[in-house]
């Protein structure tokens, strides 16, 4: 299999990522991997889809190994062909990338499709969920209440009815720009509206009493629960000290994740809408029994579901992708791409 995974940036230091992970077992287990970043693809005058993209040689690796080696002389660059490939993973996170870039992952991986490259997540169904909002296209009894608004008078009165509501930025990811405003204790909201507003929308949801005991990551494969050697992808995040967030950039702990019906009924009820949209991978992030967040650019933290429930996660995502390669031979690539996403 030769595998393309787009990413934001080339100079990671995060060798326990997921991407880096998927990366150094496709590698152990025998398939071709170039990565390469969101501002490296090309389009060629010969009309095909190109990147200048970067592996390491063959070998036994960890993840850590191969960021080392990724970042070394040892590595190899070249322009590539992404027609070539037999699946190309967007794995590039628009909230964290100039605007030029956001969705270039997207437009390219249309592209790249016409030719028969399995692209995941599918590009069309990511271009639905360039921001939160995707979140309000699901069922209402799996969200939080949410207003998103510019107007800072339509902010003060839902919090007037909420009594306690969570403020932050409708693009963003890692917990960054995230506030918790309380009702009668709202001196600083119009600072706190400038500052979360800078950049766009404001998206105020009602607050969760059970955020106070963090949230459980739980991962999706194909629509369903991943699950491997008898167990499920999944952990959990504990905030630390008074920080409403629970990420881990934030400083939020990490814990075994103990996952309930209700948690797998979330699960069941998404699930439609992302077969829909050609989500191969999502991660679902749970407080009590609402969704927070469905990341389906770049879910992380298969490291730490792995380092509680003592399973790579990463050799059922490959071993996934392997068949969808071979479903698109026995076919002679006669499924469409949001079809293949989640067979």
């Amino acid at each position: 299999m030769r595998l393309g995974i787009v990413v934001n940036v080339m100079d990671s230091n995060e060798a326990g990522a997921t991407t880096y992970r998927l990366a150094a077992d496709a590698i152990n287990m025998g398939h071709e991997v170039w990565v390469m970043s969101s501002g490296n693809l090309a389009y060629n005058p010969d009309d095909t889809i190109g990147a200048f993209a970067r592996t390491v040689p063959p070998g036994r690796y960890t993840s850590e190994k191969f960021l080392a080696a990724f970042k070394s002389d040892k590595a190899i660059n070249q322009w590539i062909t992404l027609d070539d490939l037999d699946v190309m993973l967007l794995r590039s996170n628009p909230s964290a990338q100039k605007a030029w870039a956001q969705s270039a992952g997207i437009h390219f991986g249309r592209l790249a499709m016409r030719h028969g490259v399995i692209v995941l997540n599918d590009p069309n169904g990511l271009a639905k969920a360039m921001n939160k909002l995707y979140l309000q296209t699901f069922p209402e009894s799996v969200r939080p209440r949410t207003l998103v608004t510019r107007s800072l008078d339509r902010i003060a009165k839902f919090i007037d009815e909420e009594g306690t509501v969570i403020l932050k930025p409708l693009q963003g990811s890692g917990g960054a720009g995230v506030f918790i405003v309380r009702k009668d204790e709202e001196r600083n909201l119009e600072d706190i509206f400038e500052s979360v507003s800078r950049d766009g929308y404001v998206m105020a949801q009602e607050y969760l009493p059970a955020a106070a005991d963090g949230d459980t990551r739980l991962f999706l494969m194909n629509g369903m629960p991943l699950r491997h050697n008898g167990k499920y992808a999944a952990f959990r995040r504990v905030r630390s000290g008074d920080d409403i967030r629970s990420n881990i950039h934030a400083g939020g702990k990490l814990r075994r994740a103990e996952l309930n019906d209700t948690d797998f009924r979330l699960a069941e009820m998404v699930r439609p809408r992302l077969v829909e949209d050609g989500m191969f991978l999502v991660g679902l992030d749970i407080v009590g029994d609402k969704l927070m967040e469905i990341n389906v650019f770049s879910p992380g933290g298969f490291g730490s579901a792995q380092k509680f429930e003592k399973v790579n996660f990463t050799h059922a995502v490959l071993e996934a992708l392997e068949r969808k390669v071979d479903y698109m031979k026995y076919y002679r690539r006669n499924f469409s791409n949001v079809e293949l996403a989640t067979l």
